[in-house]
């Protein structure tokens, strides 16, 4: 999966990241690197399947695409 993530530099140093994809998924860091440490790992958690997630009700439809 390839997903475009915005760096923007802070004004008192560091940097942050948002993906526009993933709402509300965003992540600082003091440095590049770190940055991309941590917005990697904010976007594997935004991704983690929740058991909460396919409590629907007896009448919904679950289904995947593919895109």
């Amino acid at each position: 999966m390839r997903l475009r993530v915005i760096l923007t530099t802070s004004d008192d140093g560091g940097y942050t990241a948002t993906v526009p994809s993933l709402p509300g998924c965003i992540s600082e860091g003091d440095t590049r690197e770190e940055v991309l440490r941590n917005i990697q790992e904010a976007i594997e958690l935004y991704l983690e399947p929740i058991d909460d997630d396919l409590d629907f009700g007896d009448k919904a439809e679950v289904l995947e695409l593919a895109l």
